[in-house]
C-alpha cells in the first residue's frame, strides 16, 4: 500500500473507477452513491488491495463497541449491496474474495488514474509570489460532475485556452469554475431532468432493524411509517401506504422488480441502527427504470428529535428526484417538534399494536401504550391521534367490543386533544372527524376534516378509505366506492383496504363485484373474519344460502362468536325459514355467556330476519340511544330492507338528519 501521503484520489479497477476520498463509484461513466458502510467497506478493501482484511478489523473500523449492532448480519448486508454495486459475487468473484469466518481480499488491479492538465493547474502554485490559490472553493473536478467524459472535456478545454491566460493561476480558477457551471447547466442538468421527471411516485420498502436487539422490530418499523407518513405530504407525489411497504419485510426481491410490480418511479430502502438513546437511519434512492441510485445517505440524531430526523430524511429525497415543494409543504418539513424519549418510544410500540392487530386485544394493548405516550410528553399530538383512531374502532360495528357511548367519549377526548396540540396533522383530522361520523353523526363537520386531511396528506389512504365511509352513510354509493379505490391505489396490498372496497360493493348492492372482491381479500388473508362475514352476506343478498351459511358460520368460528359474526348468521338463518337456529343465535345475544357488551344493533338485525318488525325498531331505538355507528348506514345497509316502509324507521332516520 502507498505512503498516505502519496496515496492517489483516484483509482481505477478494470471498468470501474473508484474515488478514495469520497467513496463514489463510477461505473460506465455514471456516478453510483454507495450507502455508507458498503462505500467504507470498498474503500478499505481497494486501500488494502490484495491484503486479506479481516471482519474483526472491518467490525472496530465500522462498527465501535458502543454501537449496538448485529454486526454478523450487518457486515453479511454490506457486503451483499458492495457486490452487487460492484457486479460481482462470491462464488466467482472478479473484485472481492471471500475467506469464511476470516475476512476479505481485493482481488482486481487497481491503477491510480493520473490528474488531468486542468486538475494539475489547480493544484500548481498561483501567482509569482508563490502562495497558493484558496482550492477550498473550487469544486470544478469533484465527482459532482455526472460523467468521466464530462470532467475529460473541461480539462481539455482549459488546456486549450491556457497559453492566452495571462492573469495566471486565479484566472485559471475562474475560468475552470464558469466552465464548471457552463457544462453542467448544459449537460448534467438535462440528463438528471431526463431521468427524474418520470418519478411521480415511491415506495419506502420496511427499514432493516440493525440494531443488536431484535426486540427492537417495532422500532423500525414505526420509522419506516414516519417515513412514509412524512413523504405522504408532498401532494405532487403519490407514496404507497405502510401496510403495501411492510408486505415486503424480507424479501429478496430486486428493487425494480418490486418497483415495478408497485408501479412506483423510485423505491427509497435503508437500515435503522438504535444505540441508547441515538438513532442513526442510513437510505438510499434507486430509479425503477434505470436502477440508478439517485441518493444516499446518513442521518443520527437522538430519538426525541425523530421527527425531525424523519423530515431532513423526506427532504433530501424530494430535492434528490426534484419535486417543487408548495410554501405550505416546505413549511410542514421545517416544522418538527422534540418529544421525549419514552413518550416516543411507547408511541411507536402504540402504532406497531394498532397497525398490525386490529382485534379487540391488540386495540386494548395500543391503548395502554398511546395512553403512556401521552402521560409521559402531554405535548404528543400524534399518540393522542392513535388513542382517538383505537377507541373509534373498539366501540365501531365491525369490533363492538365496547360500549359506543363509553368508547365515543375517549375517542372525542382525545381527538379533541390531539386537534389543539397540532390542527394541521391529517391524523388528528382523521381521528376527530371518524369520531364526528361515527358518534356525533356531525355529517358536515366531519366532511370537512376529511377533506382537510386529505388536503394536508394527499396520500393518507387512510383519511380517503374513512372519508368514503361518510360518502356511504349519505347515500353516495358511487362516489364512496370511487375514493376507496383511490385508498387501494396506494395502499394496494392492505388487507382492511381491500376488504373496505368489497363491503362498499357490497353496501352498493354490486353484489357480483363485491364477492369477486372479498374472494380476493381472503386469499390475501384468509383468517379474516369480517371479509368471511360480508361474502357471505353477498351470498345472502342474491340468495345463494348455500354458500352464504358456510361463510357465515366460518366468520363466526375464525371470531370465537364476536356479536358481530352472530347477527350476520342469525339474519341469514332466519331469511332461510331455519327459525329455530335463528332464535338460538338470538339468545346467545341476549345473554352472551360471557357478558360481553352486545351492541343493540346486533339485535335488531336478526329481529328484522325474522321479519317482527316493532321488536327490531325497539332495538333500533335502544341503539340510538347508546349511539351506535351501525346506524349511521341506514339509508344503505341491505339488512334492513325489511324496514324501511315502516313509519318509526323513517323517524329514526330523520333523527339522525340523514338525507333524504
Amino acid at each position: 500500500m502507498q505512503p498516505t501521503g502519496t496515496t492517489p484520489k483516484v483509482v481505477r479497477i478494470r471498468k470501474l473507477e473508484v474515488d478514495l476520498h469520497t467513496g463514489d463509484l463510477w461505473k460506465n461513466s455514471v456516478r453510483t452513491k454507495l450507502p455508507e458502510q458498503p462505500r467504507q467497506i470498498l474503500v478499505i478493501l481497494v486501500e488494502h488491495a490484495g491484503e486479506l482484511v479481516t471482519r474483526e478489523t472491518l467490525r472496530k473500523t465500522l462498527w465501535p463497541r458502543d454501537t449496538f449492532v448485529d454486526f454478523e448480519h450487518s457486515l453479511n448486508t454490506a457486503m451483499m449491496r458492495l457486490r452487487e454495486a460492484l457486479g460481482d459475487s462470491s462464488e466467482n468473484p472478479r473484485f472481492i474474495e471471500t475467506f469464511p469466518r476470516r475476512g476479505y481480499r481485493f482481488v482486481a488491479p487497481v491503477e491510480p488514474v493520473e490528474l488531468g492538465v486542468a486538475e494539475a493547474a489547480l493544484a500548481a502554485p498561483g501567482p509569482a509570489n508563490g502562495s497558493n490559490l484558496p482550492l477550498a472553493p473550487i469544486v470544478v473536478f469533484s465527482h459532482d460532475v455526472s460523467s468521466r467524459s464530462g470532467r475529460v472535456a473541461i480539462s481539455n478545454w482549459i488546456a486549450t485556452l491556457r497559453p492566452h491566460l495571462l492573469l495566471g493561476g486565479l484566472v485559471t480558477g475562474c475560468l475552470a469554475t464558469m466552465a464548471l457551471f457552463t457544462f453542467r447547466h448544459m449537460q448534467n442538468a438535462n440528463a438528471m431532468e431526463a431521468t427524474t421527471e418520470r418519478i411521480k411516485s415511491v415506495v419506502v420498502l420496511p427499514l432493516e432493524n440493525l440494531s443488536a436487539d431484535k426486540d427492537q422490530e417495532y422500532f423500525a418499523d414505526g420509522m419506516t411509517d414516519e417515513l412514509i407518513a412524512r413523504l405522504a405530504t408532498v401532494g405532487s407525489l403519490r407514496v404507497l401506504s405502510r401496510t403495501t411497504a411492510m408486505a415486503y419485510k424480507g424479501t429478496h426481491k430486486s428493487l425494480q422488480q418490486i418497483g415495478r410490480e408497485l408501479n412506483v418511479g423510485a423505491v427509497v430502502e435503508g437500515s435503522v441502527v438504535r444505540s441508547g438513546d441515538q438513532v442513526r437511519i442510513t437510505a438510499e434512492l434507486v430509479q425503477v427504470s434505470t436502477d440508478r441510485h439517485l441518493w444516499a445517505e446518513t442521518y443520527e440524531r437522538p430519538i426525541g428529535d425523530s421527527l425531525a430526523l424523519q423530515n431532513q430524511v423526506t427532504t433530501a429525497i424530494v430535492n434528490a428526484i426534484r419535486i417543487q415543494l408548495t410554501p405550505a409543504e416546505l413549511q410542514q418539513l421545517a416544522t418538527s417538534r422534540p418529544v421525549s424519549t419514552d413518550s416516543y418510544e411507547d408511541y411507536l410500540k402504540g402504532r406497531y399494536y394498532y397497525s398490525n392487530n386490529r382485534s379487540s386485544e391488540g386495540l386494548i394493548k395500543a391503548i395502554e401504550y398511546f395512553q403512556r405516550a401521552t402521560q409521559e410528553d402531554p405535548r404528543n399530538a400524534l399518540a393522542y391521534s392513535g388513542l382517538a383512531n383505537c377507541y373509534a374502532t373498539i366501540g365501531s360495528t365491525l369490533v363492538g367490543t365496547m360500549p359506543s357511548i363509553e368508547a365515543a367519549s375517549k375517542a372525542r377526548t382525545a381527538a379533541l386533544k390531539a386537534m389543539e396540540i397540532d390542527g394541521n396533522l391529517a391524523e388528528a383530522q382523521v381521528a376527530l372527524s371518524t369520531v364526528r361520523i361515527k358518534y356525533d353523526w356531525d355529517w358536515a363537520q366531519a366532511a370537512k376534516g376529511f377533506q382537510r386531511a386529505i388536503e394536508l396528506n394527499p396520500s393518507y389512504s387512510t383519511a380517503y378509505q374513512r372519508y368514503s365511509l361518510y360518502l356511504m352513510a349519505m347515500g353516495r354509493t358511487q362516489e364512496s366506492v370511487s375514493l376507496i379505490n383511490r385508498a387501494r391505489e396506494l395502499d394496494p396490498l392492505s388487507v382492511s383496504v381491500n376488504f373496505s372496497l368489497g363491503w362498499r360493493l357490497y353496501m352498493a348492492r354490486q353484489y357480483d363485484q363485491a364477492i369477486e372482491q372479498l374472494h380476493n381479500t381472503i386469499e390475501l388473508e384468509p383468517n379474516f373474519a369480517v371479509a368471511h362475514l360480508i361474502l357471505g352476506q353477498s351470498y345472502e343478498q342474491k340468495g345463494l344460502h348455500e354458500l352464504a351459511i358456510p361463510e357465515l358460520q366460518k366468520a363466526a368460528t375464525i371470531s370465537d362468536n364476536t356479536p358481530l359474526t352472530l347477527s350476520g348468521l342469525g339474519h341469514a338463518y332466519a331469511r332461510m325459514g331455519r327459525k329455530n337456529e335463528a332464535q338460538a343465535v338470538l339468545t346467545q345475544l341476549l345473554h352472551p355467556s360471557n357478558k360481553s357488551y352486545v351492541s343493540p344493533f346486533y339485535v335488531a338485525v336478526v329481529y328484522e330476519g325474522l321479519g317482527r318488525e316493532e321488536e327490531a325498531m325497539d332495538w333500533l331505538d335502544k341503539a340510538f340511544e347508546s349511539r351506535s355507528n351501525g346506524l349511521i348506514f341506514l339509508k344503505v345497509d341491505p339488512q334492513l330492507d325489511g324496514l324501511r316502509t315502516n313509519p318509526r324507521f323513517r323517524a329514526l332516520q330523520r333523527k339522525l338528519n340523514l338525507p333524504d
